[in-house]
C-alpha cells in the first residue's frame, strides 16, 4: 500500500516494477464514482493504451484495467489512475480526502473530459485541493516531450464545439498531481479502430502516443 512516508522508495518501486522485464506487478486503473456519470465511458481505450505502452515504452503494466473507487484503499495499489465520463460527478468528504491522500503520497489521475464533464469535474477537485487552481501547461512543457514530441501541445481529437484542446494540471508542491484533458477527448482516440468513424488511424496514433507520454511522464517525474 502507498504511504506518504515512503512515497520516495514507493515512487522508485512503482518505476522499477513498471518498466521491468519481470511478470506483471502493477495495473492501471480506471476511477469508479458516485453522481450517476457514465464513469465506464470509453471501455477499450485503458486496454489498449496499456498494449501501446507495452510495446513502446517497454512498460510492463497487466493488459487489462482494474476498477477503483474513489473512496477504496485499493486506489493505493495504482500508480497511474484514469478518470472519464460525461455527467455528473459527486466525491463525498471521504472520497475527497481518500483521492487527496493518494495523490499526495504520490498518485497521479489523468481527468479526460469525455464532453459535459468539466462543470462537474472542477468543483469536486476543488473539494480535494481547495488550495489549488487548475493551471493550462504551456507547449513546452515536458509532459508534451517525453518519447513523442507535440510541439503544439495537447493534440486535438474528437471535435464537438470546435474549441482548442487544453491540458490542465494540478500542481502540489512542485509535482503534477493531476492531469486534466479539456475539449480533446484522448480516451476517444484511445479506443479500437472503427468505434468512432470519424477518427482515422493517423489520429488515433496521435492519441496513443499523447497517452503514452501522460504514463510514462506520470511514472518519472
Amino acid at each position: 500500500m502507498l504511504l506518504a512516508s515512503s512515497f520516495g522508495l514507493l515512487a522508485f518501486s512503482f518505476v522499477l516494477s513498471a518498466f521491468s522485464s519481470f511478470p506483471p506487478t502493477y495495473r492501471i486503473a480506471k476511477l469508479k464514482y458516485n453522481g450517476g456519470g457514465d464513469w465506464y465511458s470509453d471501455r477499450t481505450a485503458l486496454p489498449n493504451l496499456i498494449a501501446y505502452c507495452n510495446a513502446n515504452l517497454k512498460t510492463n503494466f497487466y493488459p487489462e484495467e482494474s476498477i477503483v473507487e474513489v473512496g477504496s484503499k485499493e486506489i493505493f495499489n495504482y500508480p497511474f489512475v484514469y478518470m472519464t465520463g460525461h455527467g455528473n460527478v459527486v466525491f463525498s468528504d471521504q472520497e475527497a480526502k481518500n483521492l487527496r491522500l493518494y495523490l499526495t503520497a504520490g498518485g497521479f489521475i489523468h481527468i479526460d473530459d469525455n464532453y459535459g464533464l468539466d462543470k462537474f469535474i472542477r468543483p469536486q477537485m476543488k473539494k480535494v485541493f481547495p488550495e489549488l487552481n487548475f493551471v493550462e501547461l504551456p507547449a513546452n512543457h515536458a509532459i508534451y516531450n517525453q518519447k513523442f514530441k507535440f510541439p503544439n501541445g495537447l493534440p486535438k481529437i474528437h471535435e464537438h464545439d470546435n474549441k482548442r484542446p487544453q491540458g490542465f494540471a494540478l500542481i502540489y508542491k512542485g509535482r503534477i498531481v493531476c492531469y486534466y484533458t479539456y475539449e480533446c477527448d484522448l480516451g476517444n482516440g484511445w479506443e479500437d479502430l472503427g468505434t468512432y468513424p470519424g477518427d482515422s488511424q493517423e489520429t488515433r496514433t496521435k492519441a496513443l502516443k499523447m497517452g503514452a507520454n501522460l504514463v510514462q511522464y506520470a511514472l518519472t517525474q
